[in-house]
């Protein structure tokens, strides 16, 4: 059985790299503690989602995740992806209660781009009817 389990998770421009393992329940991300990464509650909240929805797994491992790209909410996202397989990857029983709470899905939602001779991805110039 291996010791370490390794998942990838996206989340509009950003994507994380997701190692765990048993442990004491540490979050690492990008060197850094999961408080020092997020200062946000929210972006912490969504980063125990997997855990909390898989009872009994929170503070039974350690996670260590590499994220590039994107803003703080799109790596968010990225990491619990990332995350939700690497517990899937460990334990195959996970993955029906994953699933149902949306946690395996890859959100594939992205920024539209800006179209050439208007002022954004849709919005047009003011009508001048004169």
């Amino acid at each position: 059985m291996a010791t370490r389990f390794y998942a990838t998770g996206r989340r509009k421009e950003a994507s994380a790299r997701v190692w765990i393992k048993a442990g004491s329940g540490a979050v690492t991300i990008n060197g850094k503690g999961i408080e020092q990464y997020f200062k946000r509650e929210v972006l912490r909240m969504i980063l125990q989602q997997p855990f909390e929805t898989a009872e009994g797994l929170k503070g039974t491992w350690d996670v260590v995740a590499t994220v590039k790209g994107g803003g703080l909410a799109g790596q968010a996202g990225a990491v619990r992806h990332g995350l939700a397989r690497a517990l899937c990857n460990a334990d195959e029983k996970l993955r029906g209660g994953l699933k149902k709470a949306g946690l395996l899905t890859r959100d594939a939602r992205k920024v539209e781009r800006k179209k050439y001779g208007r002022p954004g991805a849709r919005k047009r110039f003011q009508f001048s009817k004169r």
